[in-house]
């Protein structure tokens, strides 16, 4: 292995796939990207962050949708990568009670044709993106893994809980060794549109209200994606084993070499301290648009990261402040400094 460890990402276009594909490149890895570049959130985001990826020699870039079948077990045949991260899936509670149809497609069938092409071709570790939302509207946290996860709040959740009792059962009858990351709330450059870090700059940029909410009531464990990064990589090399000796707190099952890991930074943040230190970056002034709760969403989210640190050790976390500058100033750069200036505001008006 060594060096040549090959490695294939699924939704490598995507926020956490490009900051995890450059991580690997950085590291001299060969990394085998597949995307399929759709509209949920602008195409020349994903775009921009795939030709940054291109500059590097190691990177190959695949256009498809995982869930045609064969074409992921055509792409592993093929390039027979060491690991798998799998990260496509149609994302986004609230656009989940509008589209429900494509998170069948992409988070089920697609899911179920990667597992078929690593049953065919199995690399040596399937490290796979589940979500925080599977803990629905738990009362109990910090949210452990150990909780149960049988109330999703959303069919976005329902289809990501979905997807680890598929896994598991994968890793159950072929012996496929295969890791669940439960991701909560990331944020950072290049982010996302449709998230609310970017909307909420946007809106301070733009001197438009930012929409809060449950009138701000909301706590969100925001992870900013390097210190995301940092996990995910140190996981890559932490193949659960069956049988195993489990460590305290464990999630790894006692049938099958599979395990699930959230990965947050341990620390909830309420909307409201968040927009403070928005504000302090971007030296704005928010205006607050104050909104009823949306179907879907949970009031909070805080991980238990015990188990992260004890399988990888203790992890560096990027304040919020710090992680928010960075992010802006990213912002600022992509969108221009014209998308991104106050629109001219009468301070006469309401």
């Amino acid at each position: 292995e060594g060096r040549s460890m090959s490695v294939l990402i699924t939704g490598s276009a995507g926020f956490i796939g490009y900051h995890l594909a450059l991580r690997l490149l950085t590291e001299g890895r060969r990394v085998i990207g597949i995307d399929d570049h759709n509209a949920y959130y602008d195409p020349a985001l994903k775009a921009a962050r795939e030709a940054r990826l291109a500059q590097s020699q190691g990177y190959l870039a695949l256009r498809g949708q995982i869930q045609t079948p064969g074409l992921l077990s055509d792409v592993m045949a093929r390039h027979r990568p060491q690991m798998v991260v799998h990260l496509a899936a149609q994302a986004g509670v609230r656009h989940s009670i509008e589209a429900p149809d494509t998170y069948l497609s992409t988070n089920l069938a697609g899911t179920f044709q990667l597992l078929q092409a690593a049953r065919a071709y199995p690399p040596a570790h399937l490290v796979m993106a589940s979500s925080s939302s599977v803990y629905g509207g738990s009362p109990t946290m910090p949210y452990r893994e150990t909780d149960p996860t049988d109330q999703p709040m959303s069919f976005y959740a329902a289809t990501k809980k979905a997807t680890e009792g598929m896994a598991h059962s994968y890793a159950a009858l072929y012996g496929l060794p295969i890791t669940m990351l439960r991701f909560f709330t990331v944020y950072g450059p290049w982010g996302r549109p449709d998230m609310a870090p970017f909307l909420f700059t946007q809106a301070l940029m733009q001197d438009r209200p930012i929409p809060l909410f449950n009138h701000g009531r909301m706590q969100r464990d925001f992870t900013y994606v390097d210190d995301l990064v940092d996990a995910i990589r140190a996981l890559m090399d932490v193949i659960p084993r069956h049988p195993a000796i489990p460590v305290a707190g464990d999630s790894l099952s006692p049938v099958a070499p599979w395990r699930v890991v959230n990965i947050g930074n341990g620390a909830p943040v309420s909307l409201t301290a968040f927009i403070d230190a928005l504000q302090v970056a971007t030296g704005r002034t928010a205006r607050l648009q104050m909104l009823p709760m949306q179907p879907g969403d949970v009031v909070a989210t805080w991980a238990d990261t015990g188990l992260l640190g004890h399988l990888t050790g203790p992890r560096a976390i990027t304040p919020l402040e710090v992680g928010l500058v960075r992010y802006v100033q990213w912002f600022i750069r992509y969108h221009g400094a014209d998308t991104a200036a106050p629109k001219p505001v009468s301070h006469h008006a309401a």
